[in-house]
């Protein structure tokens, strides 16, 4: 089997599909997520904070000399991508949840009457038989 056609194979597999179509819808709810903490979460928080700008904490650890910028420990920012990590994984975790009830109720769900088995089948006859006489 040429290389070309073990690449399709995989390609064209349903859970290979379904995974790229995850990850590409992630990366953009990803981008919701930071777009929502930076622009509409961690405003106010600073704002209780005492003005604070999230994105503009930070240590330094040496000064600008000249033309050769300061170098900072800009911890605030990691502040911000913590808030953006813990909405995301709460969003995906509720996302997940909810579909997991959703398969449990579909798979709990009786689909029609019960099958029985040939056993049963002979032991109603044997009744409706002695029901007659």
């Amino acid at each position: 089997m040429s290389m070309m056609q073990e690449f399709k194979n995989f390609a064209l597999r349903g859970n290979v599909i379904d995974m790229a179509v995850g990850i590409i819808i992630g990366v953009a709810f990803g981008k919701i997520v930071s777009s929502f903490v930076s622009d509409v979460v961690m405003p106010p928080l600073g704002l209780l904070l005492g003005g604070v700008d999230f994105k503009d904490l930070a240590i330094v650890l040496k000064e600008a000399i000249g033309d050769t910028p300061a170098v900072l420990l800009s911890y605030g920012a990691f502040i911000q991508t913590i808030v953006d990590f813990v909405i995301i994984a709460l969003a995906i975790f509720v996302a997940v949840k909810v579909m997991n009830s959703l398969k449990a109720k579909e798979e709990a769900a009786p689909d029609g009457p019960p099958t029985l088995s040939k056993q049963e089948i002979l032991l109603t006859e044997i009744r409706d038989l002695l029901k007659e006489k």
